[in-house]
């Protein structure tokens, strides 16, 4: 179905190619998993299937790719429509009408099929992705996990033959995201559908794979079934990490299999020690506390008298569905968003009278709450890098901390001044919206989604920045849906649910009690109470030293 004969790509004014020598082949009713760093070029073998690779993005491309016999070369996107349906990173940029209904019919009206197909069509993909009740709702209204989910079912709806999904869950909260990817897997399964998926939260996708094509970084592809591909990648989920450390043939690929083969590690692993916390409980100040906090769009109530308190040196996770009321709760926090009741007061660096964000100045409200939202780029409006770190510097006057270029260079370093903002990767656009936040010395920071479009690697270094920031004092809320980061990095967990906070506790006691945001390593290992695969390395390392 899909066919890459020694495939190369070049981006103009590149001096290296970003694929070279590929060969590739994923035949009908197949799910190809598409792995990589960030930047190994998994965007431009995705682009290369339906013809946006070279038609749109210029560069040039060697060798032949055909999708259903159709040579992508001499067939633009326009006439690969029929057969190759593609959602991208950002779904809100490829919406084109305005409600939910009307954004899975538009594809079917530019194929000219039918009314009465139409309607079928659009009633099974709203069954099929629980989109029944948000049919009238406007796409800007959206959270940015429904608003995925639209994304994916205005592509379903036409019925290609080739799916290409550039990071799917990336937005979705655990639930969802399986709800999505039982969803593919019927198609592919069912209806013979060919799909090619790029994701970095590979513990949500691998276990669905049939195979997996691995980008090492250096232009080439490896492909081939994932237990044999994952036991040498550069990138693996912690189920994998997990059977590379106890040395499982063949390798798991899903809790259930690791849980099979995992007996004999825990019995290793239980006479030792209990896994100790990350750190030890936070006994600061009190920074920020939130009394009865209220948030309505409309009718719509999405934030209900919720009361919350952050202590310096805590970092909260804070979780829940799509829709639960996670971002508008952060923004009513910050001062910027709405907010129809309540109080939320915040105690600057410098001491003195706790005061409440909304109605002081911006730059007066980002020294006391930095928030960078799900979407980085959206504070992002210069020519260059230097040109948004000087505004940074500019707009915090007076401000008590180190001016943003040290910040950058603390957070990611090597990043050049007359670079544009948009051509960093997603990790380094993270890295320079943090800084411009940061150099104002807020004592809350807070972060909506971080992770979305980082790979393992990023993460990691995303750890060790808000590791950072909580030893300086201050007090850190992470708003996500990846689990793995939050076993990694959260010493609180605040779950939410139709807009009210229904658990609060220690990271452990919460995400291990709860069969939807228990990481993998938990659930493989359970009961030990160990969360990551770092820590089952260090229980793991006195007996291998002892050998």
């Amino acid at each position: 179905m899909i066919r890459f004969d020694q495939v190369g790509v070049v981006h103009d004014g590149a001096t290296a190619p970003v694929l070279r020598d590929v060969d590739l082949y994923v035949p009908e009713g197949e799910l190809c998993l598409v792995v990589g760093r960030t930047g190994a070029g998994k965007s431009t073998l995705l682009g290369a299937v339906n013809g946006l690779v070279p038609h749109f993005t210029g560069g040039t491309l060697r060798g032949r790719v055909t999708v259903d016999g159709r040579d992508t070369a001499h067939h633009p996107p326009r006439e690969l429509a029929d057969v190759v349906g593609v959602v991208g990173q950002d779904p809100l940029a490829g919406f084109v009408t305005d409600t939910v209904e009307e954004e899975l019919a538009y594809a079917m009206e530019q194929l000219a099929i039918p009314p009465e197909v139409m309607r079928k069509r659009v009633e099974e993909t709203l069954d099929l992705l629980g989109l029944a009740d948000l049919r009238h709702r406007a796409l800007y209204e959206l959270s940015g996990g429904q608003q995925q989910r639209v994304a994916i079912g205005s592509v379903l709806t036409a019925h290609p033959r080739v799916l290409v999904l550039d990071e799917p869950t990336s937005a979705l909260d655990p639930t969802a995201a399986e709800e999505v990817l039982a969803a593919v897997t019927r198609l592919v399964h069912d209806l013979g559908v060919t799909v090619l998926l790029a994701e970095h939260r590979l513990e949500r996708v691998v276990q669905y794979a049939d195979s997996v094509a691995y980008l090492p970084g250096d232009g080439t592809v490896v492909h081939g079934p994932p237990a044999e591909v994952f036991r040498a990648s550069g990138v693996a989920p912690p189920v994998v990490e997990l059977g590379r450390l106890a040395g499982w043939r063949p390798l798991p690929l899903s809790v259930r299999d690791a849980r099979r083969a995992a007996a004999g590690l825990r019995e290793r692993l239980a006479a030792g020690p209990a896994p100790a916390a990350r750190r030890a409980p936070a006994t600061g100040e009190t920074v920020l506390r939130a009394e009865r906090v209220l948030v309505r769009y409309g009718q719509v109530v999405a934030v209900r008298g919720v009361g919350l308190e952050l202590r310096a040196g805590e970092v909260t996770a804070l979780m829940g569905r799509n829709g639960s009321g996670k971002s508008s709760l952060l923004w009513a926090l910050q001062g910027s968003g709405p907010r129809q009741g309540g109080t939320v007061k915040v105690t600057g660096a410098g001491g003195g009278p706790a005061l409440d964000p909304k109605p002081l100045t911006a730059a007066r409200a980002r020294q006391l709450v930095g928030l960078v939202p799900q979407t980085p780029t959206d504070l992002l409006y210069l020519e260059t890098v230097a040109q948004e770190l000087a505004q940074s510097d500019l707009d915090a006057d007076g401000a008590a901390g180190p001016t943003a270029r040290r910040i950058l260079d603390r957070l990611a370093p090597g990043i050049p001044d007359d670079t544009h903002p948009r051509d960093l990767s997603e990790g380094q656009k993270l890295a320079l919206v943090l800084a411009i936040q940061l150099a104002a010395a807020p004592r809350v920071v807070l972060l909506d989604e971080p992770t979305r479009g980082l790979d393992y690697q990023a993460k990691a270094a995303l750890v060790g920045i808000v590791d950072a920031l909580a030893a300086e004092g201050r007090t850190v809320v992470i708003s996500t849906h990846d689990v793995e980061f939050v076993a990694s990095a959260a010493d609180r967990v605040v779950v939410m649910a139709e807009g009210e906070v229904v658990a609060d506790g220690p990271t452990a006691e919460v995400i291990v009690a709860s069969p939807t945001f228990a990481p993998q390593t938990a659930k493989i290992l359970a009961p030990l109470g160990y969360l990551t695969t770092r820590q089952v390395a260090e229980a793991l390392e006195p007996a291998r030293a002892a050998r």
